[in-house]
């Protein structure tokens, strides 16, 4: 029996422990291909429940497991390499590395998995389908990153992300930089790209327009 990309039971987090609960979560599960778009005002736990998603932080209750794999089960350096295997990150600032080309930047992951690089023949020809799926002039790959507009290097960080066909992707409001048309174009290219790989989506944006894009919604209060 398949496992869900992701699955978050009886979840607490606090930062100390004399510290009270900053977050808590009963139950979320995402199936593998589907998307959850995850919302809430600032404080209310977005980016720490996507650390604890990518096994940056672990609860101090309950459980987070991706592809069946509890990530509290896993030392520091397990769960580096798995993340590295099995999760595409988009990042709101990017965290392009601003030296470095734009085709050099997306082929990043394939360097440091040999899982991801494994799943694509040509990882080169696989940066230059992606950057043209995202709409993005593959002529500009050749510049650093420093040099590429926001929504240029948007796209990139996006392709980085989703090359190697990684079983979950997560971004953390990538579009906040753009206006709402750029917005929802953008998801919905991203989207038909993780649907392609068969991605699980873990979306989070304050702009709720962006919603209707995804399988479900998941509210977190302050």
């Amino acid at each position: 029996m398949s496992h869900p990309a992701i699955a978050i039971s009886n979840l607490a987090f606090r930062w100390r422990p004399a510290d009270a609960f900053c977050l808590e979560l009963a139950n979320v599960t995402v199936d593998a291909g589907k998307s959850l778009f995850l919302h809430g005002p600032s404080g209310s736990g977005k980016s720490t429940l996507l650390n604890l998603i990518g096994g940056v932080l672990l609860p101090a209750r309950g459980s987070v497991s991706l592809l069946g794999q509890p990530l509290g089960e896993l030392s520091a350096s397990r769960r580096d390499a798995f993340r590295a295997d099995h999760l595409g990150f988009i990042f709101q600032q990017f965290n392009l590395i601003p030296y470095l080309s734009g085709l050099d930047n997306v082929l990043l992951p394939c360097r440091f998995s040999a899982r991801r690089a494994k799943r694509v023949s040509q990882p080169e020809v696989e940066a230059r389908r992606l950057i043209g799926a995202l709409d993005l002039d593959p002529a500009l790959l050749g510049r650093p990153a420093a040099e590429l507009s926001v929504g240029q290097q948007q796209r990139v960080a996006a392709a980085r992300a989703l090359i190697g066909q990684p079983e979950i992707l997560i971004a953390d409001e990538p579009t906040s930089a753009l206006d709402a048309e750029r917005q929802a174009a953008f998801v919905e290219l991203l989207l038909s790209e993780a649907g392609r790989a068969g991605s699980a989506v873990v979306f989070v944006s304050h702009d709720l327009r962006l919603a209707t894009h995804f399988d479900h919604s998941l509210a977190l209060a302050a």
